[in-house]
Parts: C-alpha cells; structure tokens; sequence
C-alpha cells in the first residue's frame, strides 16, 4: 500500500507570482483585538456540579457572593452544593469596541463539575492584561455536548465541561485606540520579507503618490489624512490596492507525533538513491510457575519469560530521479514505499545529504 503525503498548498503561493489584496498581507498596526478572563460562578446545574469537599474554592466563591447581597453564612464549611461550579469565562474584544457593545463569552469549568449544561453564569467581570475590567458577563450556557448515565454506565458526546454564552458580556470600557493621534499609519505585513516589503511601498506610491516608506523588512510608515472620515476613505482604498507578493521558498513541515508531512509545491529533490528497509521485532511472553519441593520450605512464584526476535528486511536500493515539480516529487518519495513515519527519517537524510531543496520543520 502506497503512503500518500498531505498537501498544503496554501502555505506557499503558486509557481506563477498573482496579486493579492494588501489586506491579506499586511495589517493596520493598533488594529487588533484584546483578550479578556475573568473568574465566574455558574449555577442553576442538575446535581452535575462541583464536589465541595474537593474545590474549597467554590464555597468561599459563594460565600463571597451571598456577602455581597446581604446574607451571612455562618458556618460555610458545611455547605454542600452539587449545582453550582467555579468557573473561567474568556472572550475577545474586537477592534474599536464601545460601551454597550455584545460580545461571546467562552465559559470552561475549573473544578470537578461532571457537566455545565443547562447553567446559568452569575455576572462577573472580565479583565485584561492591565488589570482593568473591560466587560461584564451574565447569561445562560450553551453546551453543545450531551451525556446520559444509568445502572454505572454512562456515555457521552463532545465536551460537557465547556460552553458559551452567545452576546453574553456587554463591553463597559473602549480600548484606547491611537491610530488617528499620528500623521502616519504603519502597516505590518503577516510574514516578514523584504521583497514583499519594497513591492508594498511601489504599490501604495503608485496609488496615491509618495506617501510610504518601509521602515524595514516588516512595517511600511504610510501618511494618511488626518481627519478620520478622511482616513477611513484613505484606508479602504488602501486595503483593496493590489500587491504582488515575493516568492515562497521551498519549505516541509513535519509533525513527528502523527506523522503527517506538509509541503508547498516550490520543493524540489535533485537525483539520488535511497535503500530503505523494515525492522520488524517480535516479543512472546512465556509465563510460568516456579513450584519448590515439598519440604524445601520454599515459596510458589510465577516466573516471567519473554522470547525476543529482530529480523531486519533488505532494503532494494531505489534510485530517485530529479524531480523540480510537486508532483514529481510526490510520485518520487512514494515509490520508495515508505511509512510517513519512515519518511521523516528519510527527508532529514536527504536534506542533509543535500538532494532535498527544501527548510525543514519539525512541530
């Protein structure tokens, strides 16, 4: 059976350069989104919640949350809650979000709650890296697992232990934003490379007249109007300019755990020759029982035997020859007939021996 290795042709662009939008080589610097967590309780859960005994935490959680409407507790260490878990809610906040805005909420269990559906998160504030609350988040889950248990057995579908809140926060604070306090724009392209960097600046001179420099092989400082109707108008046109993007080098990309290898059809292999051969080892227990004499006073024990065998196959010498398309160099690594986890030991070799005009990246 012959292996096939996955394809990725997106991680490269064709053999013949075309034109790409800017938007989808560069970004606006500034224009961004932020990452927000807060810490929350969700309630309302069918007997599916946290054991107490084992998360302190949640106690202490509710206790805190019945202080703040006016209910004294006084002996939490006894509570036994069984729906109600602690809980981590995440989002993300878009670019140029404002007060009153709705934005999703990721809710995920950080206790030993068998389930979260069906709950409801109790408000809680949802922070960012500066310490600041940016958000509010309150509403009921939405998980899409399901489980069943009856008589000790039990079954489930997807994760129970996560889920969300469609428009369940309201941001309270705007991000400040300082793309309109300067005279220039900068622009960072997604990848850096100097060739894309220069056909940028070419591109956006051409358009509106000398207004961007590159700064280096990764940002160009473009002008821009500095009223902000103006500079909307001016940076929508300069999203849609087309731009013909610098070549992609030959590149592999090789997962070691599943063995899975990706490469871009700018890979070529010069003429080689490859033996390859299978290293098979077989193990056989052989247990048995080591019965001592009758007035020997000794002990009945079981005794482990294992028979182990290598048997190595002769590898055929499989001469390659120079293959300069990705289709060349597909039917060329699968005419050795090697597992793709064999192929990653044979592409290093090959790289190594220089046949392999490629960069190698194992992940």
């Amino acid at each position: 059976m012959r292996y096939l290795i996955a394809l990725l042709l997106s991680l490269g662009l064709a053999a013949a350069a075309h034109a790409e939008k800017l938007r989808e080589l560069a970004n606006v610097a500034g224009v961004r989104p932020n990452q927000l967590v807060g810490y929350g309780l969700v309630v309302g859960l069918d007997g599916s919640g946290d054991q107490t005994t084992q998360t302190p935490f949640t106690v202490q959680s509710i206790v805190n949350m019945l202080n703040n409407v006016g209910i004294q507790i006084p002996n939490a260490g006894n509570m036994q809650l069984k729906n109600v878990a602690a809980v981590t809610v995440t989002a993300t906040l878009p670019p140029f979000a404002r007060p009153g805005q709705l934005i999703d909420v990721t809710v995920s269990s950080i206790g030993n709650a068998k389930s979260l559906r069906g709950g409801l998160l109790i408000m809680a504030p949802l922070k960012g890296a500066d310490g600041q609350v940016y958000a509010m988040a309150q509403g009921n889950l939405v998980v899409a697992g399901a489980g069943a248990a009856a008589g000790g057995s039990s079954t489930q579908v997807n994760q129970l232990a996560t889920g969300r809140v469609p428009n369940g926060a309201t941001v309270e604070r705007a991000v400040p934003n300082g793309m309109n306090n300067s005279e220039f724009v900068q622009l960072e392209l997604m990848q850096t490379d100097f060739t894309t960097a220069s056909r940028v600046v070419n591109a956006i001179n051409g358009a509106f007249g000398p207004v961007a420099a590159a700064l280096d092989g990764r940002v160009v400082q473009v002008r821009a109007p500095q009223d902000p109707n103006l500079r909307v108008t001016f940076l929508s046109k300069l999203e849609n300019i087309d731009v013909t993007p610098a070549a992609v080098g030959p590149k592999v990309i090789i997962n070691a755990r599943t063995g899975s290898i990706v490469m871009n059809q700018a890979v070529e292999l010069d003429q080689c020759a490859i033996s390859h051969g299978n290293l098979t080892i077989t193990i056989n227990a052989n247990n048995q029982v080591s019965q001592p004499n009758p007035v020997s006073g000794g002990k009945t024990t079981a005794v482990q035997n294992a028979d182990i065998q290598i048997a190595a196959d002769k590898g055929p010498v499989a001469r390659l020859p120079k293959s300069s398309s990705l289709r060349d160099v597909v039917r060329a690594l699968n005419a050795v007939g090697a597992t793709p986890q064999d192929l990653l030991a044979i592409l290093q070799a090959m790289k190594a021996a220089g046949a392999l005009k490629a960069e190698l990246e194992i992940i």
